[in-house]
């Protein structure tokens, strides 16, 4: 199987979201938006080429910690 490259110079819009909207296909829980666990991760920002998911992914990661929302989870989790 071979992995097509997801950063933003090597795909079109139509591609990124595409990419989006495959990832996180949680149903009505998720849009382009996905707020899980209290917090937003912004995946518009990806698909207009404005920032990598690995950047977007890492914001969240750190903003997760930051707020100790590790120790209070909502009922509301999205499978990502």
């Amino acid at each position: 199987m071979e992995h097509k490259s997801i950063l933003i110079k090597d795909t079109t819009k139509e591609e990124r979201e595409q990419i989006v909207e495959e990832s996180l296909n949680c149903g009505d829980l998720c849009s382009s938006c996905c707020a899980c666990g209290g917090l937003e991760i912004d995946y518009q920002q990806y698909i207009d080429g404005k920032k990598e998911l690995s950047e977007l992914n890492a914001e969240y990661r750190a903003d997760y910690m930051q707020t100790g929302l590790m120790e209070d989870r909502d009922t509301h989790s999205c499978p990502m």
